[in-house]
């Protein structure tokens, strides 16, 4: 048989019987990507609370052609052949086992363990403590924040003092040392870097700090930039071209508010010691706080309490130089439809949502209890027909009006003091992601366009939470909005959860809080 015929007769045989290209054999093997699950994992709610824990990324996982976002209960994973995710069952194993009871959680207190770094094939154990250490009988009040190292020929502990009381009240970081955390351990260049963060609220506070070993010279330095003295480092990555940059994830916290917005994603050039803040209000970061940090040679990928970020990290201030995609929860619209409520409370429901062929699922936007003896709540669901409401007892006010003359108006807060101060402006309307809103669990649960009609309630009268807004008017003594979303009783939705790309805005209008007076 000649070579022609052969191949025609392995061209009909393919034809017929099917065949698989050796070579996209291989590619398939390379992608390593695994497959979309039948249905996508239901996201349940059983306190407010559950929107930060469920979504907060907890550690990412790089492997070939494949990165993993873990959360509690979830996998993002993302498969570089496509540039998708899909969203998994987690998979997520805690190093450290958390405190079963109110005494173990005050033993490791009194007596933090030991996080181990190996380098070379030796083990340096390292730890952050109070000094004194005020537990388990509070009797006396710290005055330090130490590091003790334990380098791989040592017995006993160095003890490094990382700052002291007298600073924290001095940087106005506090008026008592909180509880620090190692939150972050980074080996770049044979030189140890472990970050510190501080518990805040209640008066406590610390100093954000950096500390950086060098195992050979057995030397330690500090590194505290004024700047970020008081925000919380979740995370540290470094990256080397022709300068050393520390890339930091930050956020603040308060008294019943575990999650508050700070600088966002922070770049820090050790050699200049320059300092730049991205966050969601001076660019395209798709949440308002920055969790987990890690750098996939030209990339580096944030990952938020709201989405994930792919930024080329030398072309940051590029805006062509960000890829996000952002959380989604859907759900079913039910056969029977959805009676809609224009607020929590609400005893009778305004519209009716119902089903056909172009309109079976709808989003999500968050749940809320109708009091905090009960489980029954509602979810708060997009809603195109906006509904109105003018909040006759609240208005817009400068910070400064707020808190005291000399207070500075930071950048990743909003322009002026006002009802939807939480929401951001993104050129159409505004919005207001998963981790942009407050917990605030000593103060009536979050809130956001809402009032307090019945003083008896456990809760205010609360229109929107997530739902966009326009602002159709704004004086100083009342607000008023349209807001697209509206209330369903939660026993009717079981939402499941989703990452989408972000969606390209077009018609772009400026921020209308610019015409409010500011001073």
């Amino acid at each position: 048989m000649s070579l022609k015929s052969i191949i025609i007769f392995l061209s009909l045989t393919c034809l017929f019987i099917g065949c698989t290209n050796p070579k996209q054999g291989i590619n398939q093997a390379e992608n390593n990507c695994p497959s979309s699950p039948g249905s996508p994992p239901k996201f349940k709610v059983k306190n407010e609370g559950d929107f930060f824990e469920k979504l907060k990324t907890l550690n990412i996982e790089v492997s070939k052609n494949i990165i993993t976002f873990q959360t509690q209960d979830y996998d993002f994973v993302f498969c570089n052949s496509d540039n998708t995710f899909i969203t998994k069952r987690g998979t997520y194993q805690p190093e450290e086992k958390p405190a079963k009871n109110y005494e173990e959680a005050i033993e490791e207190l009194n007596n933090p363990s030991y996080k181990i770094i190996n380098w070379q094939d030796k083990t340096y154990q390292y730890r952050v403590i109070l000094d004194p250490n005020p537990f388990p009988d509070f009797e006396v009040e710290s005055e330090k924040v130490i590091l003790e190292l334990i380098t791989p020929e040592a017995e006993k502990p160095q003890k490094h003092i990382l700052y002291t009381l007298e600073q924290v009240k001095k940087q106005q970081a506090g008026i008592q040392l909180g509880v620090p955390e190692v939150t972050a351990s980074v080996i770049n260049n044979n030189q140890f870097y472990w970050s510190v963060s501080s518990e805040q609220g209640e008066g406590n506070g610390g100093i954000a700090t950096i500390v950086n070993y060098d195992p050979q010279e057995n030397s330690i330095n500090l590194i505290q930039p004024s700047q970020i003295a008081q925000q919380q480092i979740n995370d540290l990555k470094i990256s080397n071209n022709t300068d050393t940059t520390f890339w930091l994830a930050t956020q603040i916290s308060g008294e019943g508010n575990p999650y508050l917005p700070g600088m966002g994603l922070i770049s820090y050039n050790t050699k200049s010691k320059s300092l730049k803040s991205y966050h969601a209000r001076n660019s395209k970061l798709v949440g308002m706080i920055p969790y987990k940090l890690t750098i996939e040679e030209d990339k580096i990928w944030v990952a938020t309490g709201n989405g994930i970020c792919q930024i080329k990290w030398q072309e940051i201030d590029q805006e062509n130089s960000w890829k996000c995609w952002e959380f989604k929860l859907q759900a079913e619209i039910p056969s029977g439809g959805l009676e809609v409520y224009q607020s929590l409370l609400s005893s009778t429901s305004s519209t009716t949502i119902n089903t056909d062929e172009n309109n079976k699922i709808i989003e999500v936007l968050w749940w809320s209890p109708q009091d905090y003896e009960a489980d029954k709540g509602r979810y708060e669901v997009v809603y195109n027909t906006p509904f109105s409401v003018t909040l006759d007892d609240k208005g817009a006010m400068n910070w400064k009006e707020i808190y005291d003359k000399e207070y500075k108006v930071h950048s990743w807060e909003a322009m002026v003091y006002w009802p939807g101060k939480d929401w951001l402006w993104n050129g159409n309307r505004f919005i207001r992601p998963f981790d942009g809103v407050s917990l605030n669990y000593f103060g009536g649960g979050p809130g956001g366009i809402s009032s307090w009609k019945n003083p008896e309630k456990q809760r205010p009268e609360i229109y929107a939470i997530r739902g966009d807004l326009d602002l159709i008017n704004l004086t100083k003594n009342s607000t008023n909005v349209k807001y697209y979303s509206g209330w369903v009783e939660d026993s009717l939705l079981d939402p499941y959860l989703t990452i989408v790309p972000t969606e390209k805005l077009t018609n772009i209008k400026p921020n209308p809080l610019k015409k409010f007076p500011k001073d």
